[in-house]
């Protein structure tokens, strides 16, 4: 983070030649766990701001357009609720989002980097807000992949929020064949499959393609949404995977009830935001549509 007369700056670098910067005021932590670089900084636009391996992943201004983004679609359109599983989500504001509808009894949050999670707990409470400590929590911090292959349960709504599958990321090798058809063996009948998938701007939109055109193969449902997260400077894209719904289908009666049970306010998503995200520009349907490259 260079200096300058008044600041210092944490620097994201999108391309060779495409950069934004935040001026820092305070560094709340930075180092190394076993697998990726982790800093924690303090910034005025947005807040506190958790950043592995030099790329934005959450801030305290608007975590919950991504995190409402992420969970509530899939939450509203699931036949059962009752057992979530999260894969990744180190922050605890994934399964903040899902402990905040009562049919939940139980959810599981599975995350590689315990050194993530106890970070997030001492500097960034505000995102958990003690999710950690719920009675319905089960928290294990171990391989996803090991995970999925040894669980024998079934759950109604899968949430994937891993890091982007890039060559040298943890959770690259967790978009593959064997994973793709274990995380569909631990989804109940009629189950929903959501996870984060990269970034949808007409000019670095390839990567989400890509897992949508793998994700096509397993079930007869895959459906991108997309919404702008402004700390990520980009559109954010997401898949909905499912046999039994489509949530792009998904709309006022289904949603308003699903919403009003939900303990404590919305922040992003209602059944009008539910209808935005899921009409999508036709650039990025365009590239949906196209053959091309899988994993």
């Amino acid at each position: 983070m260079p200096k300058t007369e008044r600041w210092q700056w944490y620097v994201e670098q999108f391309s060779p030649t495409e950069e934004h910067h935040h001026a820092v005021d305070r560094v709340y932590y930075q180092g190394h766990s076993q697998f990726q670089e982790i800093g924690i900084v303090g910034t005025r636009v947005f807040g506190k701001m958790l950043i592995l391996d030099g790329d934005t992943q959450s801030s305290q201004a608007d975590e919950k357009i991504y995190h409402e983004a992420l969970v509530h679609p899939a939450m509203a359109g699931a036949g059962d609720r009752a057992d979530v599983l999260i894969l990744g989500g180190g922050e605890g504001a994934t399964l903040r989002e899902v402990l905040r509808h009562p049919d939940v009894r139980r959810a599981t949050m599975v995350d590689i980097d315990g050194d993530v999670v106890e970070l997030s707990k001492t500097y960034l409470a505000e995102w958990s807000q003690e999710s950690f400590n719920d009675p319905k929590a089960r928290v294990i911090i171990g391989d996803a992949l090991k995970f999925l292959a040894e669980d024998d349960d079934r759950y109604g709504v899968i949430i994937s929020d891993l890091t982007e599958p890039l060559e040298d990321s943890p959770s690259n090798p967790l978009f593959c064949d064997e994973v793709f058809r274990n995380i569909k063996n631990r989804l109940a009948p009629g189950g929903i499959y959501v996870l984060q998938a990269s970034t949808a701007g007409f000019h670095n939109l390839s990567l989400h393609a890509k897992m949508a055109r793998t994700l096509r193969n397993y079930y007869e449902h895959v459906v991108s949404y997309y919404t702008h997260v402004p700390a990520f400077d980009n559109d954010w894209a997401f898949i909905a995977c499912s046999d039994g719904v489509n949530l792009a289908h998904l709309d006022e009666p289904e949603i308003a009830p699903y919403c009003r049970e939900l303990r404590g306010e919305n922040f992003f998503y209602d059944a009008e935001t539910h209808r935005r995200i899921f009409a999508l520009p036709l650039y990025l349907r365009r590239a949906l549509a196209e053959s091309g490259e899988t994993f």
